[in-house]
């Protein structure tokens, strides 16, 4: 396998334990010559390495994990990262999705996460927002209006749009939401957390809790055990634990 790194610190830091764990190859992304034969690997999208991933048919994406995830703040129409002590999660041959079977809880267990009670009402519907980057990265550019139409559909339920730079927080949205819907973030299983179903339209997470179930209330638990599965700490990548998870079919 070849990791590919960038210049950027994060990503230097993410493949650097990725790479020493599964004893890869590193290759900064300036010298790398695409081969279709190659197994790649990095992480995030930005400074060409989505773009590589696009064009394999083997390759592992990683990116900020879905549960307990380093510490991030949104300033100024930027993302900056403050810790590295928490989940990243690993796609494999996917940019989003969650490993499908049916998994023990004990990884779970170790976030010590308290689930609220499902929550049987609401006023609203939160709709999240994809960066303008995920947008265009993914060819979607109208799917806040495409995704208003997929709701009303089945719901007349009020929509609130909201996005990490948002004035409100989300966590004073969600005191009084009725659902979550999302393309694919993070946010929608910190809602599931609280009591609020998620809805996600990208087709790997989508079996998740379809916008058609949007009116009836419903959240999947076991989904959380799935999610706990497939991230990890850098540790656990430097250490090579992860290996046995990555490789099997």
């Amino acid at each position: 396998m070849i990791v590919i790194q960038t210049d950027h610190f994060v990503n230097k830091t993410v493949t650097e334990c990725f790479a020493r764990g599964t004893k890869s190859t590193k290759i900064n992304i300036k010298n790398y010559k695409f081969n279709i034969a190659d197994t790649i690997a990095s992480y995030g999208i930005l400074r060409g390495t989505g773009e590589l991933m696009k064009k394999s048919n083997k390759f592992f994406y990683i990116d900020h994990g879905y549960l307990s995830s380093s510490k991030r703040d949104f300033v100024g129409g930027k993302t900056n990262i403050n810790t590295f002590d928490g989940y990243f999660r690993i796609v494999k041959n996917d940019f989003i999705s969650i490993r499908e079977g049916k998994f023990k809880d004990d990884r779970l267990k170790i976030l010590n996460i308290k689930f609220e009670n499902l929550k049987n009402n609401g006023d609203y519907i939160i709709m999240s927002e994809p960066s303008d980057a995920l947008k265009k990265f993914f060819n979607i550019p109208n799917w806040v209006e495409d995704t208003i139409k997929r709701i009303k559909e089945f719901s007349d339920r009020k929509i609130i749009v909201h996005n990490k730079f948002s004035e409100i927080p989300l966590d004073s949205l969600l005191e009084n939401a009725w659902a979550f819907v999302s393309l694919q973030s993070t946010a929608g299983f910190k809602s599931m957390i609280k009591g609020i179903p998620a809805h996600f339209t990208y087709p790997s997470l989508e079996k998740i809790n379809p916008i058609s179930n949007i009116e009836n209330k419903t959240i999947d638990y076991e989904i959380f055990n799935n999610i706990s599965y497939s991230q990890w700490t850098l540790r656990e990548m430097f250490e090579g634990k992860i290996n046995k998870y990555l490789f099997e079919e």
